[in-house]
Formats: structure tokens, C-alpha cells, sequence
């Protein structure tokens, strides 16, 4: 049973945005920082954005001013608006959830590209 159920990735051009989305079963998400981390070919798997249990935010210099991250606790989900992509940000975007140091749980990744 998938404990954290991502959606919302695909195809877009530079300078598009997508809304990424994670579901989490309710106990985990009222438990843990959510987050995105993202893993393009080739590279380490890194932190995007977090969001704690209170609201604090955390964000990847890379994408500060871009991308938000936000919550709806009555869904159970957190969402990732990406705005104005980059070939760059081409990878596999995956939710978490975890602390803002670790990760206890991984979703199974949605795969965003950013290409004309």
C-alpha cells in the first residue's frame, strides 16, 4: 500500500509551471515534515523544498522565488507550484517525509521535463 502517492509531472516548455501533488496516508502526514527532493540523471538525489508540521518552509537556493510549497491538511496532500522551469530542473521529483534532516518515508517520483 503506497503510503505517499505523488502526481502532476510531465511534459513543459522553460518558462511553464507545473503543481506537483503528494498524498499521504493521515497519520504520516500529520507526523512529519513533508517535502520534494528531486534526482536527475547522473546526479545525487537533492533536497527542493520542506514544509514542517507548523508551516516553516524550506527551500533549494536553486529554486527560491519559483517554487512554493504549500499544504492542505484537511487533504492530506502537499503540492510543489513550480514556476518559471528550467531545462535544469529536469528530474524526478519525489515526495518525502521525514524531518528537515532526514527522511523516513519516499514516494515513488513523477518525472518533470522542462524542454522546447
Amino acid at each position: 500500500q503506497e503510503q505517499l502517492a505523488e502526481s502532476g509531472g510531465g511534459l513543459v516548455q522553460p518558462g511553464g509551471s507545473l503543481r506537483l501533488s503528494c498524498t499521504a496516508s493521515g497519520s504520516i502526514f500529520s507526523l512529519f515534515t513533508m517535502g520534494w527532493y528531486r534526482q536527475a540523471p547522473g546526479k545525487q538525489r537533492e533536497v527542493v523544498a520542506l514544509i514542517g508540521r507548523g508551516g516553516s518552509t524550506n527551500y533549494a537556493d536553486s529554486v527560491k522565488g519559483r517554487f512554493t510549497i504549500s499544504r492542505d491538511i484537511a487533504k492530506n496532500t502537499v503540492y510543489l507550484q513550480m514556476n518559471s522551469l528550467k531545462p535544469e530542473d529536469t528530474a524526478v521529483y519525489i515526495c518525502s517525509a521525514g524531518t528537515f534532516t532526514t527522511v523516513t518515508y519516499w514516494g515513488q517520483g513523477t518525472q518533470v521535463t522542462v524542454s522546447s
